[in-house]
């Protein structure tokens, strides 16, 4: 397989997105992904990618109150559920094939239950129907995931988001490439530290930073995503700016948008020469 590499939009820079896309081009990327907030302008952005023959790969849901899928009252959770049902409603209309869902928010939850579950499928079930794919990520609380993952297990439009960082500090670099790597349609790739106190867990170290500058052993994630069933489209989740009480992105305070595009790319064709 010919790995082609996508970069995310965002990445902590006010540039507007429409001009991020063009600089993602210049850089050398395939394609892109756009964040939670991109959605009401996702067809301009798609017309954007034609002109720029870039592949629209996919649009990140909002995850802010995931939390409620689970905990919410029918009413409640109904309204969290219409939020994800537009951001697959505005995936068919801009011909992006594959949103990007978080299944829980909380560092201190760790108790799904088949309730939760299933208002998740039922999203899941209406993604089918329109025709787009969903990929479920790996983040905090595990077991939100596995419980998810299982009950769409015979969903096919429905498979696994790998994110490298979020394996190292979320998941104490357990291999969720092992749990899930047979249902893999996306990849959310990028470097971290791991957790700077392994007692509390917090977002403060989700650092998404660029890779090779962490510690993450990307020989061994190469490795483990050729074995899997890895997407042609292999894509960058980055981060040019420091989280609270951190100060790891700092090796990037003179970077603006193309700097940092462009040595994004150089590390990318980096681990896409170890996919061979």
């Amino acid at each position: 397989m010919t790995y082609k590499l996508c970069l995310g939009t965002g990445m902590g820079f006010e540039l507007p997105v429409e001009e991020q896309i063009h600089l993602i081009k210049k850089a050398g990327f395939d394609g892109f992904f756009t964040d939670t907030k991109d959605f009401d302008k996702m067809k301009e952005y798609a017309l954007i990618a034609k002109e720029e023959d870039l592949f629209y790969q996919s649009a990140h849901a909002p995850f802010g109150d995931m939390h409620i899928m689970w905990e919410g009252s029918e009413k409640e959770a109904e309204q969290v559920a219409e939020k994800l049902k537009y951001c697959v409603d505005c995936c068919k209309e801009a011909g992006v094939d594959l949103l990007i869902c978080h299944v829980i928010i909380g560092m201190e939850r760790h108790t799904p239950d088949e309730k939760g579950a299933e208002r998740f499928r039922r999203v899941a079930e209406y993604a089918k129907e329109k025709g787009i794919k969903i990929a479920f990520e790996n983040t905090e609380g595990e077991e939100y995931l596995k419980a998810v993952m299982d009950r769409c297990e015979d969903l096919e439009n429905v498979g696994f988001c790998f994110d490298s960082g979020h394996e190292r500090c979320y998941n104490y670099s357990k291999d969720m490439l092992a749990l899930y790597g047979d249902r893999l349609i996306a990849t959310h790739l990028n470097d971290n530290l791991g957790m700077k106190n392994p007692e509390i867990k917090t977002w403060y170290d989700d650092l998404h930073l660029l890779p090779f500058d962490g510690d993450a052993d990307w020989e061994n994630i190469a490795f483990r995503l050729k074995k899997s069933t890895c997407p042609q489209y292999l894509t960058f989740e980055l981060v040019s700016k420091n989280k609270p009480e951190r100060n790891a992105h700092d090796r990037y305070e003179s970077m603006d948008f193309f700097d940092f595009a462009l040595e994004a790319y150089k590390r990318a064709d980096r681990i896409r020469k170890m996919m061979g």
